[in-house]
């Protein structure tokens, strides 16, 4: 009996450690709470766990094998986006849920995805975001001759939160100071007759900036119930949002 219980505790423990790092993969990689909450029950429940109990927030996951088991927390400290890793984990979610894996396969290869960097390179996702910046340009009913200018200063100012993130800790200080940038860069543009429309420049630059993923999923969130989360999401968007505003609005009371 011993033995017995003591296995199934080791196995209780094991299926913690998936459900728990499935968590953290999503959450850490932008997923939604409720999203988040659910495929760790769903998990629990296919390798025969009935009463999971899950909590997350943005910035913390709690996870119980039952109403009276111990509570494991984890610490959710850095966030992106990455919803390559979102597919890959509901992927082995859904193959663990039609019995197709098995717990330590589901642990494994778990592992080998938390261990993954980005889809794609640093100097890829510049050139993106600056493409993106000369698009919206033109979108926003800029002229043609802005494209150029807000191609080169979309994909400094990223280039510039990048950098930044990396070398300050407050996060929205980031985008306060990539947002500087982009709208001294657009001034210095217009000042040597190189762009028409200062305002269409800077509003395709920062648009890689804008935190829409963010908004949409503290809406999906509030919709779901989770208030907290939806309202903690909420407010990152907003001060995200503040930052960059802020930011364009200092290099106009400048020049």
């Amino acid at each position: 009996m011993d033995q017995k219980w003591s296995g199934d505790k080791m196995c209780n423990k094991e299926i913690t450690k998936v459900c728990i790092l499935a968590g953290k993969i999503m959450l850490q990689s932008g997923a939604e709470t409720y999203r988040v909450e659910d495929t760790m029950i769903r998990m629990a429940l296919a390798f025969g766990v009935v009463n999971a109990q899950s909590h997350v927030t943005p910035t913390a996951i709690m996870f119980s094998m039952g109403e009276t088991e111990a509570t494991n927390f984890v610490r959710i400290v850095e966030r992106s986006t990455d919803l390559n890793k979102v597919t890959l984990v509901n992927s082995i979610s859904r193959n663990i849920t039609n019995g197709a894996l098995s717990l330590e396969n589901a642990s494994e290869e778990l592992k080998v995805i938390e261990k993954q960097t980005h889809a794609y390179p640093i100097y890829l996702q510049i050139l993106a975001a600056a493409l993106v910046s000369g698009c919206f340009t033109i979108m926003f009913k800029g002229q043609w001759i802005d494209f150029i200018p807000a191609f080169i200063v979309g994909g400094t100012g990223y280039s510039a939160i990048i950098f930044f993130h990396r070398g300050v800790e407050i996060r929205f200080f980031a985008e306060f100071l990539a947002s500087l940038l982009i709208g001294f860069f657009s001034y210095f543009f217009i000042y040597i007759d190189f762009g028409l429309e200062l305002d269409k420049i800077i509003i395709g630059s920062v648009m890689p900036m804008v935190p829409g993923l963010l908004i949409t999923n503290a809406v999906r969130d509030l919709m779901a119930g989770h208030l907290v989360s939806g309202l903690s999401k909420s407010a990152e968007a907003f001060l995200t949002a503040f930052a960059i505003g802020a930011g364009v609005a200092v290099v106009f009371l400048i020049v």
